[in-house]
C-alpha cells in the first residue's frame, strides 16, 4: 500500500491583512523628505516695471562657467565676498545717521538704495551659488545683529527665535514684531536675479 503524503498548504486567507497593516504602517512612520533651499520670496510678475538704478547703488556679483566669482568686474575669493558686500551696503554716502562706512562716492548712497545683482551662467555649480548667496545673507545679518544690539540690547536672530516660540505671550510678540520690523527697514535685502546667461 502506497503512503500518499498530503501536501501541507498555507493559510493565505490572513496574508492579504497582515499586507494591509504593514502598509499603514508604512504610511504611519514614514517621514518625507522636504525640499531643501534658499528661502526666498518671489516678486510678483510684473512686465512693466523699470527701475532706475544709479550705478553706485548696484554691486554686480557674476559667477562663469568655472565657478569664478567677480564682485564690481574683479575676481575675488569667495571669502572676500561678504567684507565687500558689507562694506558696500554700509557705506553711509548720505543721510545715514546708522552707517559706519567712509562715505564714499564708489560704494552705494544708502543701505533702502543698495541693491545686491547675482548674474549666473547655465554651467554655475550650485554649490558655488549657494556659497555667494550665504555670503550675501551673513552681510545683511551682520549688519542687522549690529543694529539690533545697539537699539535693542539683543541680536535680530534671538528676538526672531523668541517671536516665533508658542511661550511668547501676544504683547511681547507684538512689541518684537515692531523692533524687527525697524531692523529689516534699516537694512532691507534687495537682491536682484537677472536671466542667467546662456552659452
Amino acid at each position: 500500500m502506497a503512503k500518499h503524503r498530503t501536501t501541507q498548504e498555507v493559510n493565505a486567507g490572513s496574508m492579504a491583512d497582515i499586507a494591509f497593516l504593514l502598509l499603514i504602517f508604512f504610511l504611519v512612520t514614514a517621514s518625507i523628505e522636504t525640499d531643501s533651499g534658499l528661502n526666498r520670496m518671489l516678486p510678483q510678475k510684473n512686465q512693466e516695471a523699470v527701475a532706475d538704478i544709479k550705478e553706485r547703488n548696484l554691486f554686480e556679483i557674476s559667477i562663469n562657467n568655472a565657478d569664478e566669482i567677480m564682485a564690481n568686474r574683479e575676481v575675488i575669493q569667495l571669502e572676500v565676498l561678504r567684507k565687500g558686500v558689507t562694506e558696500f551696503i554700509d557705506n553711509g554716502g548720505s543721510n545715514c545717521e546708522y552707517c559706519l562706512g567712509n562715505g564714499t562716492d564708489e560704494l552705494s548712497e544708502h543701505p533702502g538704495k543698495a541693491i545686491i545683482s547675482i548674474k549666473t551662467e547655465r554651467n554655475t555649480s550650485y554649490p558655488v551659488y549657494v556659497s555667494v548667496q550665504n555670503e550675501i545673507l551673513g552681510a545683511y545679518n551682520h549688519l542687522r545683529d549690529r543694529e539690533s544690539l545697539r537699539l535693542f540690547g539683543v541680536p535680530l536672530e534671538e528676538m526672531e527665535l523668541e517671536y516665533y516660540k508658542e511661550e511668547t505671550n501676544e504683547e511681547r510678540k507684538q512689541l518684537l514684531k515692531e523692533h524687527i520690523e525697524v531692523i529689516r527697514e534699516m537694512y532691507p535685502q534687495k537682491i536682484l536675479e537677472p536671466e542667467t546667461v546662456k552659452n
